[in-house]
Protein backbone atom coordinates (compact mmCIF):
# COMPACT_ATOMS: atom_id res chain seq x y z
CA UNK A 1 0.00 0.00 0.00
CA UNK A 2 2.77 2.25 0.74
CA UNK A 3 3.79 2.31 -3.11
CA UNK A 4 -0.27 2.96 -3.83
CA UNK A 5 0.15 5.85 -1.04
CA UNK A 6 3.39 7.33 -2.70
CA UNK A 7 1.86 7.97 -5.72
CA UNK A 8 -1.50 9.87 -4.38
CA UNK A 9 -4.02 6.97 -4.18
CA UNK A 10 -6.39 6.06 -1.45
CA UNK A 11 -6.98 2.86 -0.75
CA UNK A 12 -10.09 1.07 0.58
CA UNK A 13 -9.52 -2.12 1.93
CA UNK A 14 -10.96 -5.70 3.14
CA UNK A 15 -9.77 -8.62 4.78
CA UNK A 16 -11.47 -10.61 6.86
CA UNK A 17 -8.45 -11.98 8.99
CA UNK A 18 -6.38 -8.94 9.02
CA UNK A 19 -8.10 -5.42 9.70
CA UNK A 20 -7.21 -5.30 13.15
CA UNK A 21 -3.53 -6.04 12.23
CA UNK A 22 -3.78 -3.30 9.40
CA UNK A 23 -5.04 -0.64 11.98
CA UNK A 24 -2.15 -1.84 13.97
CA UNK A 25 0.47 -1.15 11.33
CA UNK A 26 -1.06 2.02 9.70
CA UNK A 27 -3.37 3.55 12.39
CA UNK A 28 -5.69 6.20 11.13
CA UNK A 29 -4.95 7.69 7.87
CA UNK A 30 -6.64 9.90 5.28
CA UNK A 31 -5.30 7.79 2.55
CA UNK A 32 -6.95 4.79 4.01
CA UNK A 33 -10.08 3.45 4.67
CA UNK A 34 -10.87 -0.14 6.54
CA UNK A 35 -13.99 -1.22 5.35
CA UNK A 36 -16.04 -3.84 7.37
CA UNK A 37 -17.06 -5.75 3.94
CA UNK A 38 -15.64 -6.64 0.73
CA UNK A 39 -18.66 -4.78 -0.87
CA UNK A 40 -18.06 -1.70 0.90
CA UNK A 41 -14.70 -2.08 -0.27
CA UNK A 42 -15.68 -1.47 -3.52
CA UNK A 43 -18.07 1.05 -3.84
CA UNK A 44 -16.66 4.40 -5.64
CA UNK A 45 -13.38 2.53 -5.68
CA UNK A 46 -11.36 3.05 -8.94
CA UNK A 47 -9.97 -0.75 -9.56
CA UNK A 48 -10.03 -3.69 -7.53
CA UNK A 49 -6.96 -5.58 -6.13
CA UNK A 50 -6.46 -8.77 -5.15
CA UNK A 51 -3.79 -9.54 -2.59
CA UNK A 52 -5.52 -12.46 -1.01
CA UNK A 53 -7.03 -15.61 -1.43
CA UNK A 54 -9.88 -16.08 1.15
CA UNK A 55 -12.25 -18.08 0.58
CA UNK A 56 -15.09 -16.03 0.59
CA UNK A 57 -13.50 -13.97 -2.57
CA UNK A 58 -13.59 -17.45 -4.54
CA UNK A 59 -16.92 -16.95 -5.74
CA UNK A 60 -17.52 -13.36 -6.25
CA UNK A 61 -20.25 -11.49 -8.14
CA UNK A 62 -18.67 -9.72 -11.26
CA UNK A 63 -21.44 -8.42 -11.75
CA UNK A 64 -21.63 -5.98 -8.09
CA UNK A 65 -17.84 -5.84 -8.67
CA UNK A 66 -18.35 -4.41 -12.42
CA UNK A 67 -21.32 -1.76 -10.90
CA UNK A 68 -19.85 -0.69 -7.55
CA UNK A 69 -15.87 -0.28 -9.03
CA UNK A 70 -15.62 3.46 -11.56
CA UNK A 71 -13.47 1.71 -13.80
CA UNK A 72 -14.35 -1.69 -13.99
CA UNK A 73 -10.90 -3.34 -13.73
CA UNK A 74 -9.70 -6.04 -11.72
CA UNK A 75 -5.64 -6.75 -10.85
CA UNK A 76 -5.60 -10.39 -9.68
CA UNK A 77 -2.56 -10.71 -8.03
CA UNK A 78 -3.50 -14.64 -6.60
CA UNK A 79 -5.21 -15.47 -9.78
CA UNK A 80 -8.26 -16.39 -8.60
CA UNK A 81 -10.26 -16.41 -11.59
CA UNK A 82 -10.72 -17.63 -14.85
CA UNK A 83 -9.70 -14.24 -17.21
CA UNK A 84 -12.53 -15.53 -20.21
CA UNK A 85 -14.97 -15.73 -17.21
CA UNK A 86 -14.17 -12.39 -16.03
CA UNK A 87 -14.17 -10.79 -19.46
CA UNK A 88 -17.89 -11.91 -20.12
CA UNK A 89 -18.75 -9.97 -16.98
CA UNK A 90 -17.49 -6.75 -18.37
CA UNK A 91 -14.35 -6.79 -16.52
CA UNK A 92 -10.83 -5.89 -17.84
CA UNK A 93 -8.66 -8.62 -15.80
CA UNK A 94 -5.01 -8.37 -15.14
CA UNK A 95 -3.79 -11.96 -13.56
CA UNK A 96 -0.65 -10.84 -12.31
CA UNK A 97 2.06 -13.32 -12.65
CA UNK A 98 -0.08 -15.55 -15.27
CA UNK A 99 1.21 -16.52 -18.24
CA UNK A 100 -0.62 -15.03 -21.26
CA UNK A 101 -2.74 -17.97 -22.96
Amino acid sequence: MEALWAEGAKVQAYDPEAMNEAQTIFGQRDDLMLCGTKEAALRGADALLIATEWKNFRAPSFELIREQLSTPVVFDGRNLYDPAVVARHGLTYVSIGRKAA
